[in-house]
């Protein structure tokens, strides 16, 4: 039986759509949510509550600003874009997400010679 999808921690579906708009500029959520999943390999996958829940959380928060305007099949969509508080905010979150990940890592690896 194969795995289940992953489950997000606390705080990191947040950073992957302050990445995501970091790099790919302004993009509504529906377009959002599906290159997290094509970058996740579909490992993560977004349901249209997940994603507008971040959405709106980051937007009171003052981390992203949205503007309507029409989408590439001709529909009128929230854009959204990263502040540049945002920004900041999104480089802390990596670095703290990084430095958790090469912990892990060691630990991980430290645990699987001592069996």
């Amino acid at each position: 039986m194969p795995d289940s999808k992953l489950d997000l921690l606390q705080g990191t579906l947040d950073l992957m759509v302050l990445r995501t708009l970091d790099a790919m500029g302004p993009l509504h959520g529906y377009g959002i949510a599906r290159r997290i999943e094509q970058l996740s390999g579909n490992e993560v996958l977004l349901n249209q509550g997940t994603i507008y829940a971040s959405l709106v959380r980051l937007q009171q928060r003052g981390w992203i600003v949205a503007e309507w305007a029409v989408s590439g099949n001709n529909r009128k969509a929230k854009f959204y874009s990263i502040t540049k508080s945002g920004k900041r905010r999104m480089l802390k979150d990596q670095t703290q997400w990084e430095r958790l990940a090469a912990v892990m890592g060691k630990v991980l690896a430290a645990a699987a010679g001592s069996e």
